[in-house]
């Protein structure tokens, strides 16, 4: 149950959330906001595999 919770997730991030990797954002350059966005992203799919 909780992985399928967080494979949802994950897939709702890849449509709503922004992809920084094919931005070529620099990470020491990112506001606290992008860096939130990108914890979020590791965070639930390191929960999703």
């Amino acid at each position: 149950m909780k992985k399928n919770l967080f494979r949802v997730l994950a897939k709702v991030n890849k449509k709503v959330l922004p992809n920084y990797s094919k931005r070529q954002l620099d990470l020491a350059k990112a506001t606290k906001f992008q860096k939130a966005i990108i914890g979020w992203k590791i965070w639930v799919t390191k929960n999703s595999l």
